[in-house]
């Protein structure tokens, strides 16, 4: 089932959670809704269900508008982020459950087949007369994806799937989910504020910002070419470092080194460097001179604070523990490092000091630079 969004606006109280959403989704696609608290994802998501109606736009489903439509015309499926399980019911009577309501409810053995095909599908084969409670939170987040399946719906959502399970058991979740599309090939939507779940999963990435979509791409083009500062900053940390470009040449702030920009940006720019692509390099060679304050060894990284020689900024680097002019390096050290690509945009007009969230990159190949 293919989705066209169109234009939905959603306003709370003044607020508006969705400011003109557009967004194309292809027959048997995973979706992921990515954003932090507030963007708008769970709103759209639960447009989209029929769970809250927009106050203009257009949701089509194959082509027809059902915007207005409740959410048992719909055909969907969802996943709540706490289950929603009935703790009364069994395994197989909570499965069973969206098939005894239909109108057109199947016989008692077509259901039991039903749920015994979903049972197997879901990898939880024998449990059908345990109830809820006595299932793992693993186990109970799959029987929900088994209900949601039962009444073979034509779209699938999840709201947070993961989000109430420890780091292990979503991390095995998210392979058995995406192995689990791939056998059934709905076309699915899910909300996250978790990139690396976001960027495991889906096939393409819808990044969400204050009710509007920022950015939409595969992984690598949402990671790697972020089209705004938003998506830079949001997926993955960052060094955010002022500069100029002048006749396609870089220069960071207080340093007369040049890099060659491939960007259509001129003027005062800020500088979005990853800490994994920033290297010390040696003393002679282009680049900036710092000193470091902190040595942090995690496994096979080395992650280094530094003071920038020139600015007093704080910044960031992550090296591998094969690099021999990191292994040894200890806070006090004079260093000098340099981009290996970077990415920029405008010079923001109230510039905040550089800060490192945990997110991923994106942007789009203009904004994307290969130092040389």
């Amino acid at each position: 089932m293919n989705i066209q969004i169109r234009g939905i606006h959603k306003v709370f109280a003044n607020f508006p959670a969705l400011d003109g959403v557009n967004l194309d989704i292809e027959s048997g696609e995973l979706i992921a809704l990515l954003g932090p608290s507030g963007s708008g994802k769970t709103t759209l998501l639960r447009t989209i269900a029929g769970l809250e109606f927009p106050d203009e736009g257009a949701i089509l489903f194959g082509g027809e508008d059902i915007a207005n439509r409740p959410v048992r015309e719909r055909g969907v499926g969802f996943v709540f982020q706490h289950y929603a399980l009935f703790k009364h019911m069994t395994v197989a009577e909570n499965i069973a459950f969206g098939l005894d309501v239909r109108k057109d409810r199947p016989s008692k053995e077509a259901i039991r087949k039903r749920v015994n095909e979903l049972l197997e599908l879901v990898q939880l084969s024998g449990l059908d007369k345990r109830y809820p409670t006595q299932l793992s939170g693993g186990q109970r987040q799959r029987v929900a994806l088994a209900r949601a399946l039962a009444i073979e719906p034509k779209v699938l959502l999840l709201d947070e799937p993961f989000g109430a399970l420890d780091a292990k058991v979503r991390k095995d979740l998210r392979r058995w989910l995406r192995e689990l599309h791939d056998k059934t090939g709905y076309t699915t939507i899910f909300v996250t504020h978790d990139q690396e779940e976001a960027l495991e999963l889906a096939d393409r990435v819808v990044v969400m910002n204050r009710g509007r979509i920022e950015q939409v791409g595969n992984n690598q083009q949402v990671y790697e070419q972020p089209a705004t500062p938003f998506v830079f900053d949001f997926l993955g940390s960052v060094n955010i470092l002022p500069g100029e470009v002048k006749n396609r040449e870089l220069r960071f702030d207080g340093s007369d080194d040049v890099w060659d920009s491939e960007s259509q940006e001129t003027g005062l720019v800020d500088i979005y460097v990853r800490p994994h692509d920033l290297q010390i390099v040696d003393s002679q060679a282009p680049g900036l001179d710092a000193t470091v304050t902190l040595v942090q060894r995690a496994g096979a990284l080395i992650r280094i604070s530094a003071t920038l020689a020139t600015s007093g900024e704080r910044i960031e680097l992550e090296l591998s523990h094969l690099d021999t002019l990191a292994r040894s390096r200890q806070p006090g050290d004079a260093i000098r490092v340099a981009p290996i690509t970077f990415g920029l945009f405008p010079r923001a007009p109230h510039r905040r000091p550089t800060t490192l969230p945990d997110v991923v990159p994106n942007a789009p190949a203009e904004n994307r630079e290969r130092a040389r």
